[in-house]
This record gives C-alpha cells, sequence and structure tokens, in this order.
C-alpha cells in the first residue's frame, strides 16, 4: 500500500507570512496572516496551533474583509448634535481622553458606581474587570449574561467547568456523543474537527435541538425537541437509567456527593444542609464501620444505602434523594413525550443506547493513577458516551437547572473525566470555592473591594446595600438573581433608564451593539438612550462607546474611542480569561499587530491603559503617580496578578519557565516567534480522572492553576441553592422580599428540576420562536462582510410543514409575526427538518440602514430582520403590577429561547417591518 502524497498545489507567492490569532468567532484559531506590499493578502489557518490544527471555515478566511471593511471608524469623535442623529465631530486622542478623564475623574472621588461599564464580546475581560474594579465601581460585566451563564455557572456549580471553553469531549474514544441545544457558530473548528473523527471510526452522533442544521444535520440521529423542555427530556432519560439500574455506583460512592449524609430534620434550620465535622469536611457514612467519615479519608469504603441519626436528626445520602425524586411517574417518558415532542418510545430507546454504550462497552486504559484518597489504581475506566451543549438549552429561563439536569446525566453515567467522556481543559476543572465570590463595596477615591464577578455561595455573599436593596445596577447577586455569575447586561439600560435601583452618570460600553442585535426590546431600547427628563436632560447623561465598526449603537454614543482590528491590535488569549487550552494540553496566545493601522484608531485596551494611568487609578501608576505601562502589550508582559503570575503563562523569567515565573522583557517576542501561541502538555498520567488525580493536582500547582491541590467531588446536590431556599423559608438573618419567597423556594432547587419557562397563554401565542446563529457568522459585525454576505445576505422565518400548510403558504410569502409585545412582518420560507410547534431565524443578519457602512437598500437592511423586535427584558405584568425581569431567575441569563409567537399570512412587502429611519454618522 502505497503512502499517502500530499497533493502538489501551488503556494501564492506572497513577500511574507505572520502568524497570529482569530477574532472572528471566538473559536480563536491560529492564523498565518500572507502580506504582500504591506497589506493582508491572503488568511489560511496555521497547522501548528492547538485549537484548529490548520482547519480554517469561512469566517477566518474572510478576516481579509473585516480588516478593510468600509465600516471601520477612523478617528476619535464627540457628538455636537441631538443624541442619535449621528452628527459628530472628529477630535485628536488626547482631545477624546481628556473629555474622558472630565467625566470619570469626579465620579471616582465622589460616587464611582455612577460608572456602569460593561462590555461585550470582549476577549479581554481579566483586564477590563481589572480596570472597573480599581476604579471602584461594582457596575462591571461581560456579555455572558444574555449568552451562555446558564452553562458555565450550572456547570462550576456542579462538577467544577462546564462545555466548550471548560472542557471537551474524549473524540479519540468516545462512541456516543450527544449535543444538546448546539448551532455552529461556537468553537466550531474543534468540534468540526472531532465530528470528523467520530465519523471515520463509526461512532453515533444524536442532535437534540428544535432545527436541523449544521452539526444536527450530519447527526445519526435527530430528536426534534420542544424549545425549553430539553430538561424535561433529560430528567426522564434519568428516571430511565434509574428505573434500569443503569448508573455507575462505583463512581459516584468515589467521586461525587452522591454518599454525603443530608440533614432530613423539617424543623431544622439546617434541613437539606449536608453534614460535616468540626473542620467542616463533608461527612459520609463508611460501610466497614457504620460510621460517619470525612469523605476524603483514605480507605473509606462509601455507604449509599445507610443512614445515620444524630443529636435525633436524621440523614440520609444524596443518592437517596435521587433516587426518590426521579423514580417518580411525573418524570416516566409517558408523562413527558407530549411536553418535548418525542414519542415516549423514542426516549426510552435513548436511555437504553446509553446505557448500553456506557456500560457495554466500557473499556480500560493501562494507566496507573493515585487518587486524593492514596488509593492506587492500576488502570483507567472508559465510559465511551459525551456530551455537549450550549445556548439552545441556555437561553430560557429554566436554562441553569436545565444544564444542571444535563451534567446530573453524565455523572450518574460515570462519564465525565474518564476516557471516552467528557474531559476538563486546564485550567479547570476548579470547584466553586476555588473562584472568589462578588463585591461591591463602593469606596470613594478607593478601588472595589474585591472583583465583581464570582460565585456565590449563600445569602451572605450577595451584593446588597445595607438597606438590602440591590448594589449593582443591573441588579445581579440580588435576590432577584442570586447566582448571576456574569452579570445581567441586557438589563442595564433599562435599569439606568428606570434610575432602579439608582442613577448613573455614564455609560461606558465596548463592542455592545445594545442599540441593535444585543438588545431584547430593540425599538424602546432605542428610545430610552434618546429620552430626556422634564429638563431636556438625557436620563442617562454620558454615554461613552468603543468600537472598531460603525455599528448601530455608535449614533448613540457622547464620545467614540476608535477601536483597531484584530489583526492591528495586542492580545492576551489568557489562563486568567478564557483559555484556548485543550484536554491533554494548556495553552494561550496572543495577537499582534501585523499590520500597522492605516487610521487614527487605537486598540482599545491599550486606550483603557492611558486612561487608567490618567485617573491615576491603583494598578496603573506607581506610588509617584507614574505610568506603570506603556500600552497593553507592557501590560501584557510586566502585569502580575500574584506573585510570579502574569498574563501569559509561558516563556517566562528567561524565556524557559512556564506558569510560575519572574516577568520576560522578551516573552511577546517569543510568542512571535513560536507561531503567536505556547503549550505544553498534561502528564500522561494525570490527563483523567482531574479533580480527584493526585497527579493533575500537583502539575496544576506547578502551572500556577491554584497554589495548592484542590480535589473535591462534584456537587450532585448543591448547597448553595439550598441555602437560598432556606432563607426563603425564613431562617438567616438576610432575608428576601416577600414577593421573592415563592420563587426562590420553587426554583432553586438543590437537585435539578424543570419548569415552564414562560408565562405565554399556548392558545394566544402556540409556536417558539428562536433564532442561531449560522456557522458563517459570528458577531452582528460578520453581515457586513463583503465575502460572507454572499452567503448569508436575507434570512428568512423558517415555517414547519404543518403550520405552512395550515396558513397556505407559498414560496415567495410573506406573514407577521406577533407576540406578547410587538409585531414584524417578514419573509417565509418551508422547512421540513423541524419541531413542530417552532419556527426560526438566522440571528444579526437584519442591519438598519445607514449602519455598517452598507448600502441603504442593502438586503440586510431591507430583507433583513430580527427577532429581538418582539422580545422585552420584561416579562407582562404579574397580579401584584410587577414586570420581572425576563430572566432565569437563579443566574439571570436572558431568555432569549422562551419567545412565544403567534403567525398570519401578510401581503408581501418590499422591506421587512418594522423599518427604522436611516443611522447617519461616521465611517
Amino acid at each position: 500500500m502505497k503512502d499517502s502524497v500530499a497533493p502538489d498545489i501551488p503556494t501564492p507567492r506572497f513577500d511574507e507570512m505572520r502568524q497570529t490569532t482569530c477574532y472572528m468567532c471566538a473559536c480563536r484559531c491560529g492564523i498565518n496572516v500572507h502580506l504582500k506590499d504591506g497589506k493582508v493578502a491572503y488568511i489560511e489557518g496555521n497547522r501548528a496551533h492547538p485549537v484548529n490544527k490548520g482547519v480554517l471555515c469561512a469566517k477566518g478566511s474572510a478576516g481579509i474583509k473585516q480588516h478593510t471593511a468600509p465600516s471601520r471608524l477612523r478617528a476619535p469623535m464627540k457628538r455636537v448634535g441631538p443624541r442619535g442623529s449621528g452628527q459628530f465631530e472628529e477630535i485628536t486622542w488626547d482631545e477624546a481622553l481628556q473629555l474622558a478623564v472630565d467625566w470619570l475623574a469626579p465620579l471616582r472621588e465622589t460616587a464611582p458606581e455612577k460608572l456602569a461599564f460593561f462590555t461585550g464580546r470582549d476577549q479581554s475581560q481579566s483586564f477590563t474587570s481589572f480596570f472597573a474594579q480599581n476604579f471602584g465601581t461594582p457596575n462591571y460585566a461581560a456579555h455572558g449574561g444574555f449568552c451562555s451563564v446558564n452553562m458555565a455557572a450550572a456547570g462550576i456549580y456542579t462538577m467544577g467547568g462546564a462545555f466548550w471553553e471548560f472542557g471537551a469531549p474524549d473524540w479519540e474514544h468516545t462512541r456516543m456523543f450527544l449535543l444538546f441545544g448546539v448551532a455552529e457558530d461556537h468553537d466550531s473548528n474543534p468540534i468540526k474537527i472531532g465530528l470528523g473523527k467520530l465519523k471515520a471510526r463509526g461512532a453515533k452522533v444524536v442532535g437534540i435541538n428544535p432545527i436541523r442544521t449544521g452539526y444536527n444535520a450530519i447527526a445519526d440521529d435527530w430528536y426534534g425537541i420542544t424549545p425549553g423542555t430539553d430538561g424535561l427530556l433529560i430528567l426522564s432519560l434519568i428516571h430511565c437509567l434509574l428505573r434500569a439500574g443503569r448508573i455507575d455506583l462505583d463512581y459516584l460512592a468515589a467521586f461525587t456527593n452522591a454518599p454525603v449524609l443530608v440533614n432530613e430534620d423539617p424543623a431544622s434550620p439546617e434541613k437539606g444542609l449536608l453534614l460535616r465535622d468540626e473542620a467542616d469536611k463533608l461527612l459520609i457514612l463508611d460501610r466497614a464501620t457504620g460510621k460517619p467519615v470525612p469523605f476524603d479519608t483514605q480507605g473509606v469504603q462509601p455507604d449509599l444505602a445507610g443512614s445515620y441519626r444524630r443529636a435525633g436528626v436524621s440523614h440520609r445520602p444524596v443518592i437517596q434523594h435521587i433516587a426518590e425524586k426521579y423514580l417518580s411517574d411525573d418524570y416516566a417518558p409517558e408523562a413527558v413525550a407530549d411536553r418535548c415532542g418525542i414519542p415516549a418510545a423514542r426516549i426510552r430507546t435513548l436511555a437504553a443506547e446509553l446505557a448500553r454504550t456506557a456500560f457495554d462497552e466500557a473499556f480500560e486504559l493501562d494507566i496507573p493513577w493515585t487518587d486524593f484518597r492514596g488509593n492506587k489504581h492500576q488502570t483507567m475506566q472508559g465510559r465511551p458516551v459525551s456530551m455537549h451543549a450550549m445556548r439552545g438549552i441556555s437561553a430560557h429561563a429554566n436554562g441553569f437547572q436545565t444544564a444542571r439536569a444535563l451534567h446530573l446525566l453524565q455523572i450518574l453515567l460515570g462519564t465525565v473525566e474518564v476516557p471516552g467522556g467528557f474531559r476538563f481543559k486546564p485550567p479547570y476543572p476548579k470547584p466553586p470555592e476555588a473562584h472568589p465570590k462578588p463585591h461591591c463595596k463602593v469606596t470613594p477615591g478607593a478601588p472595589l473591594d474585591g472583583p465583581h464577578l464570582g460565585f456565590v455561595h449563600g445569602p451572605d455573599d450577595l451584593c446588597l446595600t445595607p438597606e438590602g436593596a440591590p448594589a449593582r445596577i443591573d441588579k445581579a447577586f440580588s435576590w432577584d438573581n442570586p447566582m448571576s455569575a456574569h452579570g445581567l447586561m441586557h438589563m442595564v439600560i433599562s435599569n439606568a433608564h428606570a434610575g432602579d435601583p439608582y442613577k448613573i452618570d455614564t455609560l461606558f460600553m465596548y463592542m455592545a451593539n445594545m442599540a441593535w442585535n444585543s438588545s431584547m426590546n430593540t425599538a424602546e431600547t432605542m428610545a430610552m438612550l434618546t429620552d430626556t427628563d422634564e429638563t431636556g436632560a438625557y436620563k442617562i447623561p454620558r454615554i461613552i462607546y468603543a468600537d472598531a465598526y460603525k455599528s448601530e449603537m455608535v449614533a448613540y454614543a457622547d464620545l467614540i474611542l476608535p477601536d483597531t482590528t484584530y489583526l492591528e491590535r495586542y492580545d492576551c488569549i489568557s489562563l486568567l480569561d478564557r483559555p484556548i487550552c485543550e484536554p491533554d494540553a494548556v495553552a494561550d496566545a496572543i495577537r499582534w499587530p501585523v499590520v500597522e493601522p492605516d487610521r487614527d484608531v487605537r486598540g482599545f485596551q491599550s486606550v483603557l491603559v492611558d486612561l487608567g494611568a490618567r485617573l491615576g487609578l491603583p494598578g496603573f501608576v506607581d506610588a509617584e503617580g507614574a505610568p506603570l505601562y506603556a500600552d497593553y502589550a507592557d501590560y501584557m508582559v510586566k502585569h502580575e496578578r500574584r506573585p510570579g503570575v502574569g498574563p501569559l503563562a509561558g516563556f517566562r523569567d528567561t524565556g524557559e519557565a512556564a506558569g510560575r515565573g519572574a516577568p520576560n522583557p522578551d516573552q511577546i517576542q517569543r510568542y512571535i516567534d513560536n507561531g503567536g501561541f505556547w503549550e505544553a502538555e498534561v502528564p500522561k498520567e494525570a490527563r483523567y480522572y482531574k479533580p480527584w488525580n493526585t497527579a493533575y493536582q500537583d502539575w496544576a500547582v506547578e502551572m500556577a492553576f491554584y497554589d495548592a491541590p484542590q480535589p473535591y467531588i462534584f456537587n450532585l446536590w448543591s448547597e448553595p441553592l439550598r441555602r437560598f431556599q432556606l432563607a426563603a423559608e425564613g431562617h438567616g438573618e438576610r432575608q428576601p422580599p416577600d414577593h421573592l419567597r415563592a420563587q426562590i423556594r420553587e426554583k432553586l432547587s438543590p437537585l435539578p428540576i424543570w419548569y415552564e419557562s414562560t408565562d405565554a397563554r399556548a392558545n394566544e401565542f402556540p409556536l417558539h420562536a428562536l433564532t442561531q446563529r449560522p456557522m458563517a457568522m459570528y458577531h452582528s459585525w460578520g453581515s457586513q462582510n463583503a465575502w460572507l454576505r454572499q452567503i448569508h445576505g436575507v434570512n428568512p422565518l423558517y415555517v414547519p410543514s404543518a403550520v405552512w400548510e395550515e396558513h397556505g403558504f407559498s414560496d415567495g410569502d410573506w406573514a407577521t409575526l406577533i407576540s406578547r409585545h410587538g409585531e414584524i412582518t417578514i419573509p417565509v420560507a418551508l422547512m421540513a427538518a423541524l419541531n413542530p410547534k417552532t419556527v426560526w431565524t438566522w440571528n444579526a443578519i437584519g442591519k438598519r440602514k445607514g449602519a455598517w457602512g452598507l448600502d441603504a437598500d442593502a438586503p440586510e437592511a431591507t430583507r433583513g430582520f430580527l427577532l429581538n423586535h418582539l422580545i422585552s427584558e420584561l416579562l407582562p405584568a404579574r397580579a401584584d403590577g410587577m414586570r420581572w425581569s425576563n430572566s432565569d431567575p437563579v443566574t439571570g441569563q436572558a431568555a432569549w429561547f422562551d419567545l412565544r409567537v403567534n403567525i398570519a399570512k401578510a401581503p408581501a412587502r418590499a422591506e421587512a417591518a418594522p423599518s427604522f429611519p436611516p443611522v447617519h454618522g461616521p465611517a
């Protein structure tokens, strides 16, 4: 058999090739940028890069057109006409930064909370949060609150990590792979590479999504589930597995809190909390002695079947509560089939396939390892089932508990951190206790008392004023949304406009297109940005906006700070932030200016470095008030978050140290010479069982993920959730307001639950309406791209067959879509592979006229449309007259996918409705 030979493909002749990191989605692939006469001529994948291994998608290749887009902003600008008019004048950078200082310096000295600093798809959040913390405002967050915080928070609280940036399937050993609610925009190249491996060796791929596109289109089996019912389906699968006895009891006993004892005294203020000893260690029953011992006792044999009484109080293991709850007939396939849109027989078949693959196809790897109890194992047990999920299950008001249910399913099968299953990516896993708690103490003229975002463990950690009101403008970490680990960006403008919980002075935003596709309630949001009080002053007094392009938001700014394109900037893809690691290796990367800007623009992070120094912020100036950093590149090299640990983990000290080491002045050049990234392999004996594997724990300390080993067990029963329930039941000093007690008692269950996530009346609004991001686009900037526009220039509303026939639609027809909040009139198209109760469209294709450098008659601005016009950030008024946030009650994630609508045939139009006047302004 002949060796395969690479085809002889002519190499384009360019002057130079420079390697950096893509920014056309959040994948952050390695790219080779070819230059001709000093200009970008061609972009290809970097075959040596750990993320994409040379694979590059349409978005990445089209980065050249992003770099040359006509919509690029060209200079700092100050508004000179009414807000929204687009009337600006160009100013110098010194003028722009001085104006920002004139606005911000008085706030810092008197009321730092009056600055609200929120960023969109910012990939340098450890730095932007560092600026906000040193300014002293509690009002900072990035876009995760309206993207996927349910995925991240549920994963951290349950098992110390989640999907995508936190972990990945074991592509080499998985034999059955389930995708829940996954579109094509996140982590696309690694998933495509992984799916290719699965297909090549005949592994089964199962798609669970109302819409069959992309990855779901190539799945071996597709479950067209009714939106918002994924959690119910998952709990029914758990019901089937429990009834069949097909769960991994050894795994549960050794690596989870399944054997930990739960207080069952109905009169106790500790009912539902876990039993601990004097050292605060969780207690389990030892089968050998029948006595409670700390969970990490060497040689312990955890008892899952026993019970224990202490001081007259009964305690039983968590696993018994799990069995009692999910063996209920409420979760039987026949009981959930109609709501899920999946026949009971198919649910049972899926459960049986999961069990058969996990247990009957189990295997072992001959890799010895030692667990945290000191037990030595000669092999690693493989269970070849893995799962992945994203926004489709997350962007519902029941998304947090749904994501927890999915993790419970994985763990009951014993498929997390084992060969063939779901694996964590360094620097994860980390238990919730390893993360900071949120901070909100404001001191004029001083930094905030700690990081803004984090993980609460009970009511004592909430961000409340002494009077019990929310301390943040978005009401994150309040009784409304206690565990809002990423903030609530979708509520900032509405709350600031209403002055609830207080008024702000300056809204500072970066890459957050809140005047269009990044906002619910789009028309009213634009009105809020221009609304005035009785004196004629704007209700949101000042708006500073930074972006690289003329988005719809630009016209609403008072001061514009123009950013570079990603090929003209320094950036840090850091382990302190959103890592690009894979399960077998730790990695980070940089961007650097492969070309210099031809406009008067600056990288936003360098602007913040300058602004921080001008404001005299701690961390930005030395004791004499001199700037600590020349620019962001200087910060990337010199800054230390703690001794020896900085933004970049590679090439530290003399250039050979990794993880820990003194700053290296040549560090960035070392990254450039290495293709723009750094990577170190996880030792072979440390690659599985990471939370419990002593080899991994020791290596993680060496790499500075933490300063001492932190083995832990998975939280099937979540004590933080139970602590909030106890408060709602009247226990403890911090008490929720009465109108939230019932919600907290019901929704913050310590075991995963499912509940209907919308209050829309089914007879009035019988259809679910969803958006998905297409594979060829990610951010709203994609639909200004000259190449990508040829793939998605317009977006019809896709309608399922039965609805299509019921309303007599034909090709070329239009429809009016109506929700509680509004209506739109748009073109429709037939789609058969779609849940019969669901309509959907591509997200962020529709543009407002005058934005993004597009012609006035561009199809994106005429036939393109948004579902955002139908969604409100507030739910309809309840019986008490209150309107609550359209968010998950646990985390505050925006419930974009709870939209319910009705549809009616409409006369064809020249343009989609609503249509707004063109936005004017610079580009």
